[in-house]
């Protein structure tokens, strides 16, 4: 249960606008009956960590996640509902601990061209693809920067398109992400994920420093509001809350769930 947060004297911010990763079920997606909006597991989490401030939440979509991370570098946008722990990113925002999810990234292909995979080295001299701006943690990062040839697109459906037209041999995704979306494209069946191949990196809560509501007491509202919280276990249930929410848009839409790749 958690507790009241004894707030100093500075103001709050009456109102605090997040974005994301549009494509992010069960963290975050577009909200069918409103565009504008981002819903899932993330933004639930925010509302709850700002519930003990009485600070309003605004989960506005703005676009692609490369889009996403730049209007809340600017300030335009406040926070990331979700993202990962990079170098650039801790001199554009502030995370905020503890974690909340651990996402494991993998390596996607097509059924039909599965490759003998035992470690990054084998990706050199391939062509591969992602989503703009996304990261998998920093050891990859600077080993895709100096060795691999990675292309990036503004959003997944696009790097699987790639993928399938034969003009990338690999995509490299989050993992529940990917597969979500790959079910709502049909193309579920010509996928595969290279055994070895994964990556888990933690998931946070970020404030940009350029944000007009960045202060001591609002980031001490986040941390212990995230504190408590993950004390109660509260980001795994709205996890497993949101992929049912996620699973149950999908058959609504017609999207039925088909087998997990290599469950």
């Amino acid at each position: 249960m958690t507790t009241p947060i004894a707030l100093g004297a500075a103001p709050l911010c009456e109102r605090i606008v997040a974005t994301g990763n549009p494509q992010y079920p069960p963290i975050l997606w577009v909200d069918p009956e409103d565009d504008t909006r981002l819903i899932g597991a993330g933004a639930e989490l925010l509302e709850k960590v700002l519930a003990q401030s009485d600070i309003k939440l605004e989960m506005l979509n703005v676009g692609p996640w490369s889009r996403a991370q730049e209007e809340v570098r600017s300030g335009r946008v406040d926070m990331l509902a979700g993202a990962f722990l990079t170098r650039p990113r801790l001199g554009q925002m502030d995370y905020i601990h503890p974690a909340y999810a651990e996402v494991p990234s993998v390596i996607f292909v097509r059924a039909d061209g599965i490759f003998p995979y035992s470690g990054w080295e084998d990706l050199r001299g391939k062509v591969g693809s992602t989503v703009l701006n996304n990261s998998f943690g920093n050891a990859f990062d600077r080993f895709a920067a100096d060795f691999l040839d990675m292309e990036t697109v503004p959003s997944i459906e696009q790097s699987f398109q790639k993928l399938l037209r034969g003009r990338a041999d690999y995509v490299i995704y989050e993992r529940h992400q990917g597969l979500a979306l790959a079910q709502q494209m049909g193309i579920t069946d010509d996928l595969d994920i290279i055994d070895g191949s994964l990556m888990n990196e933690h998931l946070y809560l970020t404030l940009s420093h350029n944000s007009a509501c960045n202060s001591p007491d609002l980031r001490a509202v986040l941390a212990q509001g995230m504190y408590d919280l993950t004390l109660d276990n509260e980001p795994q249930r709205l996890l497993e809350k949101y992929r049912e929410v996620w699973a149950q848009q999908q058959i609504t839409a017609g999207a039925v769930p088909g087998p997990a790749i290599n469950e």
